[in-house]
């Protein structure tokens, strides 16, 4: 799973509508991908790059963190057993 670290509209996930393309939008602090969209290897190498129309990495790897309903990102807690 990634954060977003810069705010961008994703070039690789749209959809068309009447009156023209929508661009999926990820603002800081979102998670990426999204729900449902499955990117190639190399589109996350682009976005945790500079290989982008941005030219500055988008996302970073989160390892000890987790996804929370809204869509960001929240820091885990333990528990201590001998708190309980």
């Amino acid at each position: 799973m990634y954060k977003v670290i810069k705010g961008f509209h994703d070039l690789e996930d749209s959809k068309k509508t009447k009156t023209g393309t929508i661009y999926h939008e990820y603002k800081v602090g979102d998670i990426y991908p999204r729900k449902g969209l499955k990117p190639s290897k190399v589109r996350i190498n682009e976005l945790l790059g500079s290989d982008n129309k941005q030219n500055t990495p988008l996302i970073e790897l989160v390892e000890d963190e987790k996804a929370t309903p809204q869509g960001t990102i929240a820091k885990k807690t333990e528990v201590n057993k001998s708190d309980k």
